[in-house]
């Protein structure tokens, strides 16, 4: 395996975004899987290979890592359409659920079958090297669960077979990790804010600053302290609190009230985000408001949210701004001001731009596994030269 290629994978409660190479490639899945038949059965099959390997991802995984190996799953956009679609659970952690590494695995997959990935298939099989840059909430990090994670993916082959999946069924990708680097997410939103791709500062009005960022996730929250251009450990916090109970709940009471079963969180996510008809259903064809639902599940946990912001300030009284990240502070930005504005008023900022919110944890991997790759080549260059100089 010569040819290693980049790999920054989020692996959130919502979705899992990647970046591969020189961000040649993204995408963008629901964290959704369903364990599955081999031969699962497709209308059209000779139409299968027109169709987007992401609407039809089908894979068998085999990895160490596993507690549940050699097992068969629907990924992905397919999953999402089945009865046993499985998310991630509310105090669950990251790093110790196959789901997580499922998804990881199947995102690195679809990049390394790709024809363009710059990886040779001999015999429907790819061996692909990789460097991943990924994340872990920082309640984890802290507990040290970040070394066994990492040591899972090192050292071993992981393989994904594609079943009945368009354009890659029969293909088998072994995947082989060069390194790994496991960032806390809430310094990895730092890193996001301050340096470009190239690894050059961008903003140095911010680097010597005191801020707070606050990462609402779908499991957890991360309140990062960022102090002379670090996260300080010691007054960092994570918290076993995120939006995905509260998107399960209204999504429960959607279902008893009204009658309309939502496949997932994201469809809760999309009637409470979306440009138009925000908090509006269809009931029998009718356009039904749920924002009284939304509106009172949400404030609730807006205000668990401000109650740790309020906490953590205060015994970092010399903070000069916090920013809030991550898919649950678009969910929640709406109440997070108006809470804000009718208190304290704290100095508080949100990201407009729903993507660069969401893709902030994908990006800051990227930057910073590229910086990692493009030090390490550095170091490695004169050593080259001089063993050239030493054998002449």
């Amino acid at each position: 395996m010569t040819n290693t290629r980049i790999a920054a994978v989020d692996v959130g409660n919502d979705s899992v975004k990647a970046l591969f190479g020189k961000s040649d490639y993204e995408l963008n899945m629901p964290n959704v899987i369903a364990r599955d038949r081999e031969d699962r059965p497709v209308i059209g099959i000779e139409d299968l290979h027109q169709k987007d390997p992401l609407d039809g991802l089908h894979i068998r995984v085999h990895s160490p890592a596993l507690q549940d190996n050699n097992a068969i799953y629907r990924v992905g956009n397919l999953a999402t359409k089945s009865d046993n679609a499985t998310e991630l659970d509310p105090g669950s952690s990251k790093s110790e659920e196959d789901q997580s590494l499922v998804m990881l695995f199947a995102s690195i997959a679809l990049d390394a079958a790709r024809e363009n990935s710059g990886f040779e298939v001999k015999n429907n099989v790819i061996d692909a090297s990789y460097t991943l840059g990924t994340g872990l909430p920082l309640r984890e990090v802290k507990e040290g669960k970040d070394v066994g994670f990492r040591s899972q993916l090192l050292g071993s082959v992981h393989q994904v077979e594609f079943l009945v999946t368009p354009k890659h069924q029969g293909k088998k990708v072994n995947i082989k990790f060069e390194e790994v680097k496991v960032y806390p997410e809430g310094f990895a939103a730092f890193i996001n804010l301050v340096m470009d791709n190239e690894g050059k500062i961008i903003n140095r009005d911010l680097i010597d600053k005191q801020i707070l960022i606050q990462d609402i996730g779908g499991l957890s929250t991360d309140i990062a302290v960022i102090r002379n251009r670090n996260v300080d450990d010691d007054k960092a916090q994570g918290f076993n609190l995120g939006v995905s109970e509260s998107l399960e709940a209204i999504r429960e009471e959607i279902r008893s009230r009204h009658g309309v079963e939502l496949d997932t969180r994201r469809d809760v996510v999309d009637i409470i985000t979306k440009k138009n008809d925000r908090n509006h259903i269809m009931v029998k064809g009718s356009r039904t408001s749920v924002h009284d639902i939304t509106d009172r599940i949400l404030l609730d946990l807006a205000k668990k949210e401000y109650r740790h912001l309020r906490n953590v300030w205060q015994k970092n009284s010399q903070t000069e701004i916090c920013y809030f990240v991550g898919g649950g502070s678009m969910v929640l930005k709406d109440y997070l001001k108006t809470l804000n504005n009718n208190l304290d008023g704290y100095n508080i900022d949100f990201f407009e731009d729903e993507k660069e919110s969401i893709w902030m944890m994908a990006n800051a991997y990227h930057k910073l596994i590229s910086d990692f790759v493009r030090k390490n080549s550095k170091e490695a260059a004169p050593k080259k030269s001089e063993a050239k100089a030493a054998s002449k």
